[in-house]
């Protein structure tokens, strides 16, 4: 199940026509129960996903219990960051927020193919 979900974000990735390059490393931990996914893509403008997603089969279902998508121009300046780091309880979907360049707002878990959609979307409008 776990190595399913891996496959799934690769395989989204991999279709991807404006990435660049990715570099993602998988850790499972025993018998498959849990996967650790860390890495960032390259995209052809040269800006820079990092990824750290922390995910374990519950019940037959996978749980993302940790997850983060920073998003980075070329120079390195954040542009946008999606977490669930237990911060900004003020936020009506805590822990789920969103980081933008100068506040923090409410959001739910994107998908990789949401977050993946926005860049393009910010890519193309250059």
């Amino acid at each position: 199940m776990m190595q399913k979900f891996a496959e799934n974000i690769e395989n989204i990735i991999a279709s991807n026509p404006i990435i660049l390059s990715s570099n993602i490393l998988k850790q499972f931990g025993p018998q498959s129960e849990t996967v650790y996914l860390k890495g960032n893509l390259l995209f052809i403008d040269f800006s820079v996903l990092e990824i750290a997603i922390f995910a374990a089969k519950f019940r037959n279902e996978v749980i993302i219990d940790k997850y983060r998508f920073h998003y980075m121009n070329k120079d390195g300046q954040m542009v946008f960051r999606y977490d669930n780091a237990p911060h900004h309880h003020e936020i009506p979907t805590f822990p789920h927020h969103k980081h933008t360049s100068n506040k923090a707002i409410q959001s739910s878990m994107p998908s990789m193919k949401d977050i993946l959609n926005e860049i393009t979307a910010i890519i193309i409008k250059k």
